[in-house]
């Protein structure tokens, strides 16, 4: 590089790695400290959970609720780091079924019909 073209680097000499140095990666790389392969599938089941107890609460509460709360009973014990993701697909989950008692209880039955 020429120093006359680029006159704020004129005193700055670039080191170029070899292979022998090491990266350092920041905390939050992922790639410095590589996630268990079951740990990522609770991640992902967490995720799961909390994106199908959202849609329950409007449609297909008897479906997307027992989903919900079963996948993230089933991230939290497999040590998800989506803890709050997963408490909430739970929360969720319960507030579908919740939900769904409350209208049959209000309607005197089921208030979907096949027909």
């Amino acid at each position: 590089m020429n120093p006359a073209a680029h006159p704020a680097t004129a005193g700055v000499t670039t080191v170029r790695p070899t292979d022998d140095t090491r990266v350092r990666r920041g905390p939050l790389d992922t790639a410095a400290t590589p996630v268990p392969r079951d740990v990522r599938d609770a991640d992902g089941m967490a995720v799961a959970s909390f994106l199908l107890g959202l849609p329950g609460l409007l449609v297909l509460n008897f479906v997307l609720g027992p989903s919900a709360v079963v996948l993230s009973l089933v991230a939290l014990s497999r040590g998800t780091r989506r803890r709050a993701r997963a408490f909430l697909g739970l929360a969720l989950g319960v507030a579908d079924l919740v939900l769904m008692v409350g209208l049959t209880v209000a309607d005197h039955g089921v208030i979907w019909s096949f027909s």
